[in-house]
């Protein structure tokens, strides 16, 4: 893809993430993180490893509409292009509560979240074309239901299932907006990134136990973001959209994520939860 001008990466906690010999690729990188001094302290230590990588970090709350908004009129105003963008905060198993809108915290920052941000800098990516989007989902799409009837758990609420099902619908939006984005010199693709060793179990202490456990058997965070890099770089990926990956190759994907009629409902009630209009 020869040099770019922007590789942006999201991420509710930020850790620091090898991409190999060529850090950046010639890439100015921008990581928009909620704790922001989490965030400043992965990037110093991608300098400390890497001395020619631009790294700066932004402040980007997906809880909030108000703050993703901000973020991306600040950012359209300062960035000319953009070529990646990896959508890949995210909250797993939490308590049940709600963002800053009121939507459920799971299908708010996991889904609703990296929707809006997307449609916000959609424009940027087609003019900057070639450009890839990779929406960071999970195994987990396998148990996810779109459960339209009580998207946000307001009758019930397990917070298993609620992460299950925004890990599908990040399967789904993923293929529908590549459907919608043929043509562009815009592909997106979703990925599986593995079982890794960082705080996202943190709301759930079983699962801190079991993966304190099993540590030896999963990903560090340098080997869980290979497949992400490989999506949004590799040359041979140039022209592949509307696919899933884990490992670095292609994966199955879950009967309930390859329904075009549940994504573009999706589609259709995820613009109306967040009052806009993405044709």
């Amino acid at each position: 893809m020869g040099l770019m001008a922007a590789f942006m990466i999201n991420a509710v906690h930020a850790r620091p993430v090898s991409l190999g010999r060529r850090p950046c690729l010639g890439a100015r990188v921008i990581m928009a993180c909620r704790d922001v001094e989490k965030g400043e302290e992965a990037a110093a230590s991608i300098r400390a490893t890497y001395s020619e990588a631009k790294v700066e970090v932004r402040e980007l709350n997906l809880a909030d509409t108000c703050s993703i908004r901000a973020f991306a009129q600040k950012f359209l105003r300062e960035v000319n292009h953009l070529h990646i963008l990896i959508n890949n905060a995210g909250v797993m198993m939490c308590p049940y509560m709600k963002t800053i809108d009121g939507f459920e915290m799971h299908i708010g920052v996991n889904h609703l979240g990296h929707f809006l941000l997307t449609y916000l800098l959609i424009g940027l990516l087609k003019r900057s074309a070639p450009a890839r989007i990779v929406v960071v989902s999970s195994l987990a799409h396998n148990f996810g239901w779109i459960r339209f009837h009580d998207l946000h758990s307001q009758g019930s609420y397990n917070s298993g299932l609620a992460y299950c099902q925004s890990k599908l619908a990040n399967v789904l939006f993923a293929r529908e907006l590549a459907r919608r984005l043929k043509g562009t010199n815009v592909t997106v693709n979703s990925v599986h990134p593995g079982t890794v060793n960082s705080d996202l179990t943190r709301h759930s202490t079983l699962m801190m136990i079991l993966f304190t456990v099993f540590s030896v058997f999963l990903k560090t965070p340098q080997e869980g973001a290979q497949t992400s890099i490989y999506c949004a770089v590799a040359e041979e990926l140039h022209s592949v959209s509307g696919k899933h990956f884990s490992d670095c190759a292609p994966a199955f994907v879950a009967p309930q994520g390859r329904s075009e009629e549940t994504a573009s409902k999706l589609w259709d009630v995820s613009c109306e939860l967040l009052g806009i209009d993405w044709d």
